[in-house]
């Protein structure tokens, strides 16, 4: 196993699950929470562009759910929380 960073949010049906995935389903995971950190500011200027173009709401701009937790990453890929909550490599 090694210790990474992953990007979660919370849902009212699910609870606490990662969100961020690649174009292959598999979680991303970060190596610092610093890169985690920079992913999700990345993503709110551009929802800010989208926002200062016309594109996008005020509100829907400026918020992010998201937020990060450490993780432990297994060998298939599967991802461990500090509580022991355990998230599949990809998406069913």
């Amino acid at each position: 196993m090694r210790s990474a960073f992953a990007i979660f949010e919370s849902t009212f049906f699910s609870g606490v699950i990662p969100t961020w995935r690649d174009e292959n389903g598999c979680i991303i995971t970060y190596a610092t929470e610093r890169e985690a950190q920079i992913e999700i500011a990345e993503m709110l200027m551009e929802q800010l562009r989208q926002f200062l173009a016309g594109e996008r709401d005020f509100g829907d701009a400026s918020t992010t759910g998201d937020f990060i937790l450490p993780v432990e990453v297994w060998p298939d890929g599967t991802i461990e929380t500090e509580d022991g909550r355990r998230f599949r490599a990809t998406a069913l």
